[in-house]
């Protein structure tokens, strides 16, 4: 039983990588954090990190937590989190984030819509309010 693993053991320091020169064609799911560096056409869904490296592309949908492009990427792309888009990226499509960095330099060619981070309080009554 010392070879068993524990199903909410965390995915602390495991990243996965898709090196340059390599296509995928096809979805990817992960829970841990992705760097691609190849070129992925279709769908990645993820609870962690991706970063889309100097020579990644994605073409498709992306679903995430946090991504940092400093590749291109085309498609619909929704952030929990964070995007940050560094100075040599590409994007261009449908794009929801909480937040949004951009680098200058950037090419950041989409539509964006950010969603609110309010969290609701409960003071001991029946109203609820909203802050940010």
């Amino acid at each position: 039983m010392l070879n068993k693993k524990k199903e909410n053991e965390p995915l602390l320091g495991k990243t996965n990588r898709i090196v340059e020169g390599t296509t995928i064609t096809g979805d990817i799911n992960s829970k841990a954090d992705f760097r691609l560096d190849g070129i992925l056409i279709g769908k990645y869904i993820s609870e962690g990190k991706l970063v889309i490296g100097p020579s990644g592309e994605v073409q498709g949908e992306i679903v995430c937590k946090n991504v940092d492009i400093e590749g291109r990427f085309s498609g619909k792309l929704q952030v929990a989190e964070l995007l940050s888009v560094k100075s040599k990226a590409v994007i261009k499509g449908e794009v929801s984030v909480g937040k949004l960095a951009i680098e200058p330099g950037a090419i950041f060619e989409a539509t964006c819509e950010m969603k609110s981070q309010l969290k609701a309080i409960n003071n001991g009554e029946s109203k609820k309010e909203k802050t940010a």
